[in-house]
């Protein structure tokens, strides 16, 4: 059983967060596997691009430790690839043939780094741990995006205007100018979105606006 099964079988997919080293050769990748396994972080090994791309694992929790020159598609082309497919996992490249265009051109797609071999194990392990928490960032970021959206979609269109309003400071008696509401309707209106939004506060609610990107409305009427 291969590596990448084994990890497979023991973690499950995407549950912790993996080391996925890509390398053609078999020596360097075995000892570049163990390396990283005895510093404590789970790996999963593979032969090519074509092999770690059929596995679907392409988005899981982790980092990429990719070797530059491979048959058929190499660590550019894989790069590109994942890019394509707005896949983030970041990238630590090492290969014993680089140059600087090669770098330049990695570096600019966003590549942790670009570690020659033999790699040293301490500028790969802290390549790695930069990789790590730039993918754990990224992640908590999207799911925060994810739930907040999902909150905002229970809103109903007139609690949505109501929201605009209380965000630009609007008291619930020119809200209900502004909409030709009683304010009495603008406090019902008022509770339930703060209800919904899990908020308790103006200020909170700024914040939550804010995140998502929601523009305060500035009133017609002054």
């Amino acid at each position: 059983m291969s590596t990448n099964e084994r990890m497979n079988d023991l973690q499950g997919p995407g549950k912790v967060p993996t080391v996925f080293l890509i390398d053609d050769d078999p020596s360097a990748r075995r000892g570049v596997a163990r390396l990283i396994q005895a510093a404590g972080h789970p790996v999963a090994t593979f032969g090519s691009a074509e092999e770690f791309l059929a596995s679907g694992r392409n988005n899981a929790p982790g980092c990429m430790v990719l070797d530059i020159r491979m048959p058929k598609l190499s660590g550019l082309d894989l790069q590109e690839q994942l890019l394509r497919a707005d896949y983030s996992m970041p990238i630590i490249f090492v290969t014993g043939h680089g140059d600087i265009p090669m770098t330049v051109q990695a570096m600019k797609r966003g590549a942790i780094d670009f570690l020659p071999k033999p790699v040293e194990r301490e500028q790969l392990l802290g390549a790695i741990r930069q990789a790590l928490e730039k993918d754990r960032v990224a992640r908590s970021a999207r799911e925060e995006s994810g739930e907040l959206q999902a909150r905002l979609q229970r809103l109903k269109s007139r609690e949505r205007e109501v929201m605009s309003f209380v965000i630009a400071g609007l008291l619930n008696k020119q809200i209900a100018g502004e909409l030709g509401i009683t304010e009495a309707t603008v406090k019902v209106h008022r509770a339930r979105l703060m209800q919904k939004l899990r908020v308790t506060s103006v200020a909170e609610l700024v914040t939550l606006a804010q995140k998502a990107g929601i523009p305060a409305v500035k009133p017609a009427m002054q």
